[in-house]
């Protein structure tokens, strides 16, 4: 399951170097931009400008995965949920199942039909499961 897997990603400190990973690691390394850029069989300018590009955050990702390849480094690209799948999936059906709700709530009371509070819940926890099962639901505007 892809949660599983994001899970060991939370925890990253996920701060980035005020001028960027590339320049924190090569000045951590002790190596010039004149070797950087005869690894990349670049510019010295050219990896000046990328360095501020990934301090900025403008740049590319296949860039910045050969400049790190020359610091004889991996680039890693993760994308890590603030909180499980399910949960914003779960967070995203009740939403919607409230939504969905308070429109039959509505009828209910035209037609002076309300039942008790845990009615209302057993309602909007179907209405929730029933939607996760259908996930494109889940998203509609």
């Amino acid at each position: 399951m892809l949660d599983r897997r994001l899970t060991s990603w939370k925890s990253v400190d996920t701060a980035v170097p005020p001028r960027g990973w590339l320049r924190a690691i090569r000045e951590a390394l002790g190596m010039p931009l004149a070797e950087v850029a005869r690894r990349t069989d670049m510019s010295l300018q050219r990896i000046a400008q990328i360095e501020a590009s990934e301090a900025n955050g403008s740049v590319q990702l296949d860039t910045l995965r050969r400049a790190a390849e020359a610091l004889d480094c991996t680039l890693v690209y993760a994308i890590v949920p603030r909180d499980s799948l399910e949960a914003t999936v779960d967070r995203q059906a009740r939403l919607i199942a409230l939504a969905d709700a308070q429109s039959v709530r509505q009828t209910m009371l035209l037609e002076d039909q309300l039942g008790a509070e845990e009615e209302q819940a057993r309602l909007i926890d179907e209405l929730a499961d029933e939607l996760k099962r259908s996930p494109a639901a889940l998203w509609r505007s």
